[in-house]
């Protein structure tokens, strides 16, 4: 509860009491944002109608995109089953840096096609299902579980960012090949980018990313942050 101020006697007024409201923010908030991210992808996935054999992004077409994206979600369900025994990397920003060179291998199309293809025949209700799925079966965790991910062992609460960030940057390429509006929720787009903010600074390409996005100067050629 926060409370005003207490007026003194000599009219002056007290510092205001230390409030007990729980903090703005947190893995709650986490949490909401990653739900948001999968209801967002959900609802684009389900404007595919007929061109699951579309480009999507690259080499992927749409299915292999949707079932990479997908796998934001089935992820997170697989390393739940899977305890790490203690935390190997500490933060989103440092797994994504961990990952990067993984993230560019050609594993990772493969698996984006596999993914697509897991989907079956009717990809757009197995992505709900999903989602379906795994929403509520991170709403019921603290952010304390302990993940074994493929850069080591991480708590929940630093993990789920990292899928929130792929849910969104994936369901913006989806809405571009598709050729709709990529309206992000709030939420989420605020998650992301300031997942991008933490590791721009971390790579130390945070410079560029600051002059662009204050419409000083274009990014340069090739820029990403990963």
């Amino acid at each position: 509860m926060r409370t005003s101020p207490t007026p003194q006697p000599d009219g002056g007024t007290a510092a205001p009491a230390v409030s007990t409201d729980p903090p703005v923010g947190g893995f709650a908030a986490e949490k909401e944002a990653f739900a948001q991210a999968a209801a967002w992808f959900v609802a684009v996935v389900g404007r595919v109608g007929g061109r699951w054999e579309s480009p999507g992004l690259g080499e992927w077409d749409v299915r292999a995109l949707v079932g990479h994206t997908s796998r934001s979600l089935l992820t997170v369900e697989a390393y739940l089953a899977a305890p790490a025994p203690a935390v190997e990397v500490d933060s989103a920003a440092e797994y994504l840096v961990a990952t990067s060179a993984i993230a560019a291998g050609p594993a990772v199309s493969e698996r984006g096609r596999a993914a697509g293809a897991a989907l079956g025949a009717g990809p757009a209700a197995e992505v709900a299902a999903v989602a379906a799925r795994v929403v509520p079966l991170v709403a019921a965790c603290d952010g304390s579980e302990l993940l074994t991910t493929i850069a080591g062992g991480m708590r929940l609460a630093d993990y789920l960012p990292t899928r929130t960030f792929e849910l969104v940057v994936h369901t913006a390429d989806l809405a571009a090949a598709l050729g709709v509006g990529a309206d992000v929720p709030p939420l989420p787009a605020a998650h992301a980018l300031a997942l991008v903010g933490q590791v721009a600074a971390a790579t130390g390409r945070a410079a560029p990313l600051l002059l662009a996005a204050t419409g000083r100067r274009p990014l340069p050629a090739g820029y990403t942050v990963l």
